[in-house]
């Protein structure tokens, strides 16, 4: 018998010896994340891919650590997705906002600078308010923009109404597509917004929970905020959208976000050359703004939950000529 638990403790001990370093991350990462794969062959494919992403993080912390680059990135639970699989899972078909409105309807919604009348700070952070939610996660329906219109309108119902309320992603997904919106298909923020005008009011996340699919629309109110109209930035313009995040309160945008490190951000502030100013193609909320290391920087909440990013959020670029396209369809709610 001793023998035998010998000869049995001499293979575990072989076996493990035969495992390498990147084995035992991969395995560690598939518990933590919960992950299984149907086939020996797509678990394969997954570990390449997987791989790939890891010598990415690697390569470009190194530079971090030298301080050329100005964030650094990990992996996270899209670490076993290709570039191709990432943009289908988690990118929007997202709608510009008033596209069919003529043009005095759009400057009506336009925001102004005279509206706030006063210096605007140099730093802001709604959530030291108390005014901003957790961070909520979309799962693989293209609902980004649902989850930037209720982040916008809870925060905008706490600082103007004084209580903090989740809202209903999932009423919007179901309920919006009269006005424009395409359930997990993608929509438009503003959209989302007329919607909530049009409905006198948004339910609560509690009465309406989100179910990461489109449903029937359901009609049993339990009216959690109100929207009494809407602004919309000048496209492009920073210096506006700081003055709305500064003095207004958390302001909806979209941006390019289809970049590999994107998908792998994990701290810093976030600046990316080949982002496109111009191709939006998911919706976030920007809670506030402020300056690192010499870096101007959006902060900004995701709906990718907290293991992406930094616990949920981004640093993104400020004042670099609209980087990723974070002011060029900014919008917020009145309530």
């Amino acid at each position: 018998m001793k023998l035998l638990i010998i000869a049995a403790a001499s293979l575990a001990v072989v076996s493990c010896a035969s495992l390498s370093l990147e084995d035992l991350e991969f395995h560690a990462w598939k518990l933590k994340f919960g992950k299984s794969y149907r086939t020996a062959e797509e678990e394969a494919r997954r570990k390449d891919i997987w791989l790939s992403t890891r010598r990415r993080v690697l390569t470009h912390n190194i530079l971090a650590d030298q301080g050329i680059k100005t964030y650094r990135m990990g992996i996270n639970q899209f670490s076993d997705l290709d570039d191709k699989e990432y943009r289908h899972t988690l990118m929007n078909n997202l709608v510009p906002p008033n596209a069919t409105k003529t043009s005095h309807e759009q400057s009506e919604m336009y925001f102004r600078h005279t509206e706030v009348g006063a210096k605007v700070p140099k730093y802001q952070d709604w959530r030291q308010m108390g005014c901003v939610t957790d961070v909520k996660v979309q799962n693989d329906c293209h609902s980004s923009w649902a989850f930037s219109a209720t982040g916008a309108l809870e925060s905008h119902t706490c600082i103007y109404k004084g209580h903090l309320p989740s809202l209903s992603e999932q009423q919007l997904v179901d309920c919006s597509r009269s006005f424009g919106n395409d359930g997990c298909n993608g929509g438009s923020v503003v959209y989302a917004f007329q919607y909530v005008v049009s409905n006198n009011g948004i339910d609560t996340e509690d009465s309406y929970p989100y179910e990461a699919k489109e449903s029937t629309c359901q009609s049993n109110p339990n009216i959690g905020a109100y929207c009494i109209g809407i602004r919309v930035l000048i496209p492009g313009d920073e210096d506006m959208l700081q003055a709305a995040v500064g003095y207004m309160g958390p302001v909806s945008a979209v941006i390019d976000a289809t970049q590999a490190s994107f998908q792998s951000y994990t701290s810093g502030v976030y600046g990316e050359s080949q982002c496109s100013s111009s191709s939006a193609n998911h919706a976030v909320l920007v809670v506030g703004y402020g300056s690192e290391g010499g870096q101007d920087y959006w902060l900004v909440k995701n709906s990718w939950g907290v293991n992406w990013g930094d616990e949920g959020y981004i640093k993104m670029s400020r004042n670099k000529n609209n980087q990723c396209g974070i002011a060029s369809q900014a919008s917020f709610p009145l309530v």
